[in-house]
């Protein structure tokens, strides 16, 4: 059984679990969807790294909440777990994504097809995400949204 954990344990799991995550799933992702060189990927992958450990842990304790809610409907359990990190990824990551964009001069156009693109991809990264996310916290023996 997993005990409490001090919070630095529980930020460190899940900020370790978020940029290992999004640097492979994104290469992955700008390599093979979008056409973008090893070298433009890595570069970008790597620019990503702060924002992904400034915004690890407040996404963690937020896709906590969605979990917790979905719990406490009786039936449908995996299937409304599965909704919830859904519904918490591209709630919590799409304007994260869209203040990246704006910052970098997108205007209102492009930041739409790129968040709406991105929201549609983020679906199934969100669910694939918690179950890493969980594994994660099981490596750093955190409890988690318990």
């Amino acid at each position: 059984m997993l005990s409490p954990a001090p919070h630095w344990r529980s930020a460190a799991a899940d900020t370790f679990a978020l940029v290992v995550y999004c640097f492979i799933a994104g290469m992955a992702i700008e390599v093979l969807i979008s056409g973008m060189s090893f070298q433009q990927s890595l570069s970008s992958r790597l620019l990503s790294i702060p924002v992904n450990i400034l915004i690890a842990w407040p996404y963690g304790r937020y896709r906590d909440l969605f979990i917790r809610t979905a719990r406490r409907c009786p039936r449908g359990q995996f299937l409304l777990r599965n909704l919830a990190d859904l519904l918490a990824y591209v709630s919590f990551q799409s304007p994260v994504y869209a203040a990246i964009l704006w910052s970098v001069g997108a205007d209102g156009q492009q930041m739409l097809a790129a968040v709406t693109s991105n929201a549609l991809v983020s679906m199934a990264m969100g669910v694939v995400y918690g179950y890493f996310l969980e594994y994660c916290r099981r490596l750093f023996r955190v409890a988690g949204y318990v």
